[in-house]
C-alpha cells in the first residue's frame, strides 16, 4: 500500500463516520510530508453544525493550521475522498498545501477538472494534484449513501 492509500483509507474512514452520522460521506486528512504525522482530519458536519462552510476540507485544514501554528500549509498534502467544491479549493490555494490527492471526482461541483479546474487560474499558489486514489471505494462510500437516502425516501411497500 503507498502512503497516498494509506492516508485515503484515514480519509475514508472519516467519510463512513460522516454517513453514520447522516451526513454525506467526504473524509479529509492534512499530513505533514516530511514526517508522514497527520496533522489535521475533518469530515463533513454541515447537518450537525447548521453550517455550509464544515466541508471536511475545512475542517482538517483549520485543525492543521491551529496544530501547527500558523495558516500556510507548506510541506503539508491534503487526502480528500470526494474532489474538492470551489471553496475547498480555495482554501488549499489559500492555505499553501503542496499537495492535494483526492478520490472520485465530482461531476456536480468539483473544482479540480471535473466541472472547472480552479488550479488554472494564475493564482499565487498551485498545489501538486494527484487524481483518482481509492477512487472506486471512495465512490461506493458515496453511491451507498445517496441510495440509502432514496430509499428511505419511497413509501414502505416500494422499499427493497
Amino acid at each position: 500500500m503507498t502512503d497516498d492509500e494509506r492516508f485515503m483509507s484515514r480519509a475514508l474512514e472519516l467519510a463512513r463516520q460522516a454517513a453514520a452520522e447522516g451526513e454525506v460521506p467526504v473524509g479529509a486528512v492534512v499530513v505533514k510530508k516530511s514526517t508522514g504525522e497527520i496533522v489535521g482530519e475533518g469530515r463533513n458536519r454541515r447537518e450537525l453544525g447548521k453550517s455550509p462552510l464544515a466541508h471536511a476540507e475545512i475542517i482538517a485544514i483549520d485543525e492543521a493550521s491551529k496544530r501547527l501554528g500558523g495558516w500556510r500549509l507548506v510541506d503539508c498534502a491534503l487526502y480528500v475522498t470526494l474532489e474538492p467544491c470551489p471553496m475547498c479549493a480555495g482554501a488549499v490555494i489559500n492555505s499553501r498545501v503542496e499537495k492535494l490527492v483526492y478520490g472520485a471526482g465530482d461531476p456536480k461541483a468539483g473544482s479540480c477538472g471535473s466541472v472547472v479546474d480552479l488550479f488554472l487560474y494564475p493564482y499565487n499558489h498551485i498545489p501538486e494534484i494527484v487524481r483518482g486514489v481509492l477512487a472506486e471505494e471512495c465512490s461506493t462510500v458515496l453511491s451507498a449513501f445517496f441510495k440509502s437516502l432514496r430509499e428511505k425516501k419511497k413509501p414502505p411497500e416500494q422499499q427493497e
